[in-house]
């Protein structure tokens, strides 16, 4: 990552014991202890810089794939055991599967990694003004995120982690509740006390407006949620033109690159994954995420858009995601349909100027203008827009299309087991769902 806090080695070594769940063999008694770390301003610059590179590398991984071959954005191709049983889905779906096991323990350090800079941040001295409020904000933007990742493809989830192992399980709408309630607090500490240049230079970074990012998530979770007048306020607030995405460099790549490129354990299904119905022709965005060889049974396909570059970047939201949000909460609060169609054309009818390229070129909307008409059109773009974000199994629920046991042609579960690891660790582990 450019532009980013230089850390010593020796702390950046302890960093890493921090973010890192794994015990070692080898203890360097030299070097600072987990506490140390957190006491001092460069430990939490440190850790704050190795929080977002986190997520925007392990976090993206597991919550993006995993629950694309589940909602069947991606076809599992790999022979491998991980793989086969993403793809095949269903009751039998074991809880000992390894991908599951990945999402949740990566979600899982996220959230930590985050409650250790919010519980110690305040404490030490030297980080006052625009730097605290940065890093606090920043903390509780990846909380947040775990949270909303966690909701998405568990039925329950803890909150908090605990040390002890114990961890308490809410219902999925009250872990939304949370993951919106740190965004509020987030919002409200930066419009009190502005980041600082120096939070900025050493954690953000030049593509990266933390103010503008915790908006877009706060709209998103609070569709999700059902809030949709505070869904609409926040997805007003995000400037469009902002472009904030996660850099990569050859030591910390990509990993869409990585997984589409090295790994190849999967492939993009045709037409985003979608039912013929709800499929258009001349959707030009299939062409910015899919490279198509070949036609009819015997064409192949590989991932394009975000996957193509070692080093390349990914947007840590889209901005069109924003439009998307107001029209569908416009709808279901039973808003003006007019408006709703006035969004859906603005994401529809772009041929150039998204800055990230993603331009649909389709002409304007000219089904029915009824409710339930248009919130199966806005299905249909976010499933184009926002293909391979980790929002489609999400949205398969919400949207309430076909389902397993019934039906299998849209998602092959409706929820994940909780990992085996989990329930022989913690007793307060629910009940698996049935699929």
């Amino acid at each position: 990552m450019k532009n980013i806090y230089k850390i010593k080695a020796g702390l950046l070594v302890a960093i890493m014991l921090v973010a890192n769940s794994c015990k070692m063999d080898t203890i360097n008694v030299n070097a600072p202890t987990d506490a140390d770390v957190l006491k001092t301003r460069d430990g939490i610059i440190g850790l704050s810089v190795g929080l977002r590179q986190y997520y925007s590398t392990n976090g993206i991984a597991a919550s993006y794939f995993y629950p694309a071959v589940t909602s069947r954005e991606l076809q599992g191709v790999a022979t491998f055991t991980n793989v086969l049983e993403l793809e095949a889905g269903g009751t039998q779906f074991p809880t000992a599967n390894g991908s599951v096991l990945t999402l949740w323990a990566n979600m899982q350090k996220l959230m930590n990694m985050s409650e250790d800079i919010m519980s110690n941040a305040g404490n030490i001295s030297t980080i006052t003004g625009g730097t605290l409020s940065g890093v606090m904000a920043h903390a509780k933007l990846y909380k947040a995120i775990a949270l909303g990742t966690l909701a998405t493809s568990f039925e329950k989830s803890n909150i908090n982690t605990d040390k002890t192992g114990k961890a308490t399980f809410l219902p999925r709408q009250a872990v939304l509740a949370e993951a919106i309630r740190l965004l509020n607090d987030a919002i409200a500490q930066l419009t009190a006390t502005p980041v600082s240049a120096e939070f900025t230079t050493n954690v953000a970074g030049t593509n990266f407006n933390l103010k503008n990012v915790l908006y877009a998530f706060n709209a998103r979770y609070n569709l999700m949620a059902g809030n949709y007048a505070a869904a609409i306020t926040n997805a007003t607030a995000v400037d469009l033109s902002s472009k904030n995405q996660f850099g990569y460099s050859s030591v910390s790549v990509n990993p869409l690159w990585n997984t589409a490129n090295i790994l190849k354990y999967y492939v993009p299904r045709a037409g985003f994954g979608l039912p013929a119905s709800l499929f258009e022709a001349g959707d030009q965005r299939e062409a910015f995420y899919i490279t198509t060889t070949g036609s009819g049974s015997t064409a192949t396909r590989t991932l394009k858009g975000f996957t193509t570059d070692q080093t390349g970047f990914v947007p840590v939201y889209l901005p069109d995601e924003m439009k998307l949000i107001r029209a569908e909460a416009i709808l279901r609060s039973n808003g003006p349909l007019t408006d709703a169609v006035t969004l859906i054309n603005e994401v529809r009818t772009q041929t150039s100027g998204d800055i990230f390229g993603v331009n649909a070129g389709l002409p304007a909307y000219s089904g029915a203008v009824t409710k339930d008409a248009l919130l199966i059109e806005v299905y249909k773009q976010r499933c184009a827009e926002l293909y391979l974000t980790g929002q489609r199994l999400e949205d398969s629920r919400r949207f309430e299309r076909p389902a397993p046991p019934a039906d299998f042609t849209e998602r092959n579960r409706n929820f994940y087991p909780y990992p085996d690891q989990e329930r022989i660790t913690n007793p307060n582990t629910p009940a698996d769902p049935a699929i």
